[in-house]
């Protein structure tokens, strides 16, 4: 499964199917795990650096999986597939911000995500922020999915879905409550998951 993995990153790393996209695909290592992270679209930091959530937003992620799982940075890397909706960096906003993939671009990446999951199966699937959540249920608002392990099936594939809040600095909805109180029981629920435990325990 490693080597069909690490071809599949491969053959991604390449495509260049959206021209709006202001980057070459970002994605993680070949991982082969039970748990995928699933964040939104790289920043304009990630493609340089080639790696998700290489930046501030990444350095308040892995805070809150040091502090409630007691995993690092890089034993997280090492364990946990990283994907996204979208792969390239969209750009910037006329008026700040990044630009938010548009239908097109989604459906494009999908292709990827479908592909992975059909691959690997996993067993615990973490979406990060709004656009990746709703890739996998009928999105309410935060506080209707953090906090929450949702059963979910995409590409046939059936898993548990443990959504969180994006961890961007331009969002307080993770600092104050009840963002506060449910992001914490959304790290309780990943600790506790038998395909976290397997995968961040065992060799």
């Amino acid at each position: 499964m490693l080597r069909r993995l690490e071809q599949h990153v491969a053959v991604l790393r390449a495509c260049r199917l959206c021209p709006a996209m202001q980057s070459a695909p970002v994605t993680g290592a070949a991982v082969v795990s039970q748990v995928m992270l699933v964040g939104q679209a790289p920043g304009d930091k990630e493609p340089a650096l080639q790696r998700p959530f290489a930046w501030t937003a990444g350095k308040a992620m892995f805070k809150w999986f040091q502090s409630a799982c007691g995993v690092d940075e890089a034993v997280f890397r090492s364990r946990v597939y990283m994907t996204a909706v979208c792969r390239c960096f969209p750009g910037k906003k006329p008026r700040g911000g990044d630009r938010v993939p548009n239908p097109g671009e989604i459906t494009n990446c999908s292709r990827w995500l479908q592909a992975e999951m059909t691959l690997l199966k996993p067993a615990l699937v973490i979406p990060v922020g709004k656009l990746a959540i709703a890739q996998f249920m009928p999105y309410s608002g935060l506080e209707a999915h953090v906090g929450q392990t949702v059963p979910c099936t995409y590409a046939d594939h059936t898993f548990d879905a443990i959504p969180l809040p994006h961890p961007s600095g331009a969002s307080p909805w993770p600092r104050v409550e009840p963002g506060k109180t449910l992001l914490h029981t959304a790290m309780q629920l990943i600790a506790a998951h038998p395909a976290w435990r397997h995968q961040t325990t065992s060799v």
